[in-house]
Order: structure tokens, then C-alpha cells, then sequence
């Protein structure tokens, strides 16, 4: 399935229905790449896979002059009912031309889908003003992640087939997970002094149990793989329940979050 058609479909709808839990998770890791880029007022910025807006609106919060973009449609239907200062934009902001040009490219976990990333890299920049500066957060590998492996296994017993095996470098939540590859990627595409710095982010899934698990079941490669074995839901739950119980602290549940800040010139 292409990405496009992912984003329009159940997942993009799924993502819309719980964008504002979502955002209370992801919130720590945009407020990591907002602080690395240092926007200033009155800076163009990109917000590339802006989702429902929240980055977006943060950042328009600083003064700057925001262009969000997605494929989403449901995300960005909710993006402009609650505007807040930006311009939204559906597109895919990897090969269609952007109306640029841009002192800023941010991004929250937008870029790891797409296609041609040697070619979305160089389409970004070429939207990019002179002295232009990047910023995104992508995920480090499964291995590093607990709350996608841990949950994953404590499936896997109750599904009727394990999930196949896929290219690490194909689209989706860890196709930078390797820093040298991504630093390549970027440099063929004419940024300069690429860096990746690993972080630790406490990862909150919900206030309790109850909340970690609605959300888990929906979301991440289990959340994928539930929606294409929807029979295998009341087993996994369980056994999910039992997992995050122990994860469950009095602030919530809580994970972490590794992922790498990637900072780059134009």
C-alpha cells in the first residue's frame, strides 16, 4: 500500500480520532527539535507530516510564518478547523513542488515515509533559502524502542501469522533508525553538516492502564498488524494489559522514546 493511500485510509482516520492523546505523547519529542532549530519571529518554516497541526501551531506560537504539509487529508481537516496561525498544504512535500522558500525545515517523525528519500531530501532543499537549517526527529531501531518490541512480543503468540519480514530501509516508523544511512542520504542530497544525536525521551502511552492500552492497540506496528487481525484483538489485549501493568507508574505509563535529532544545513 502506498502512503498516500495509508494516510487517507484507517490509519490516517485512526491517528485523527486519537490526535490529542497522541500529541500528549509526542509532545516532549517535538519540543527537543524545536529547541535544537532555535526558531526565531518571522522565520518561514516547513513543518513537514504536520499531522493535525499541533508542531504547527507551536511554532506559528514563536512568531514564525508556518507552512504545514501532509498527504493526510482526516489530519489536516483537523489541522485547519483549529487553525492557529499556519498555512496547511496537502501534498506530498517529498516530490511536489513547495512555495518556498523556507529558513526552516521541522519535522516530528514526517520524514521516515517517504518513498524516494534521496529525492524528497533534494526536493526539500531545493525549497530551502540560502543558509537554510533542518531539523527532524526520526526513531532509532525496534531493538532500542521498547514500547514498539515489547508490545510486538507479548502479541505474538495470539496472532494466526507473525508479521513478515520487511526491508529496514523500506517506508515507515524506522527507515532512519541507521545514522549513517540517514547522514548519506542527506549529504547526496546537497545538505551540509548532517548530524545525528541520539536521545532518551520518557515516553508516556497514557495517565493509566486502561488509556496505554486503547491507544496501543491502534497505533505502532501492533496497532498495523491488529487492524489486519482484528480477531486476534481480545487475546492481545490481555496479554497487553498484564505488559503495560507493568510499565504503569503514578504519572502513567511510561516507555522511552529513542530516537535521533537530525540537524542538517541547505
Amino acid at each position: 500500500m502506498d502512503q498516500r493511500t495509508y494516510w487517507n485510509g484507517d490509519a490516517g482516520k485512526t491517528w485523527a480520532l486519537e490526535a490529542d492523546g497522541l500529541e500528549r505523547m509526542l509532545a516532549p519529542i517535538g519540543q527537543a527539535v524545536l529547541t535544537a532549530l532555535n526558531v526565531q519571529p518571522m522565520e518561514r518554516v516547513l513543518d513537514v507530516g504536520c499531522g493535525a497541526g499541533a508542531t504547527s501551531r507551536a511554532l506559528a506560537e514563536r512568531g514564525a510564518r508556518v507552512t504545514g504539509v501532509d498527504i493526510s487529508a482526516p489530519l489536516l481537516a483537523i489541522a485547519n478547523d483549529r487553525a492557529g496561525g499556519p498555512t496547511y498544504l496537502e501534498a506530498d512535500a517529498g516530490a511536489q513542488a513547495l512555495p518556498g522558500p523556507f529558513d526552516v525545515l521541522f519535522s516530528r517523525f514526517g520524514v521516515m515515509f517517504f518513498e524516494d528519500p534521496p529525492a524528497a531530501f533534494a526536493n526539500l532543499r531545493a525549497a530551502m533559502a540560502p543558509d537554510g537549517r533542518l531539523g527532524f526527529s526520526c526513531w532509532r531501531s525496534m531493538l532500542e524502542n521498547d514500547w514498539a518490541r515489547e508490545p510486538l512480543a507479548a502479541a505474538l503468540p495470539h496472532l494466526a501469522a507473525p508479521p513478515p519480514p520487511t526491508d529496514p530501509h523500506a517506508p515507515g516508523p524506522f527507515a532512519f533508525a541507521d545514522p549513517a544511512r540517514t547522514q548519506a542520504i542527506l549529504s547526496m542530497a546537497g545538505w551540509t553538516d548532517v548530524a545525528a544525536t541520539p536521545l532518551d525521551i520518557p515516553y508516556r502511552i497514557g495517565n493509566d492502564v486502561a488509556a496505554a492500552l486503547a491507544l496501543t492497540l491502534k497505533i505502532g506496528p501492533l496497532g498495523r498488524l491488529l487492524r489486519e487481525q482484528p480477531q486476534a484483538i481480545p487475546p492481545v489485549s490481555e496479554a497487553l494489559g498484564r505488559l503495560l501493568k507493568s510499565h504503569e507508574t503514578p504519572q502513567g505509563v511510561f516507555f522511552t522514546a529513542c530516537i535521533w535529532l537530525v540537524t542538517a544545513k541547505a
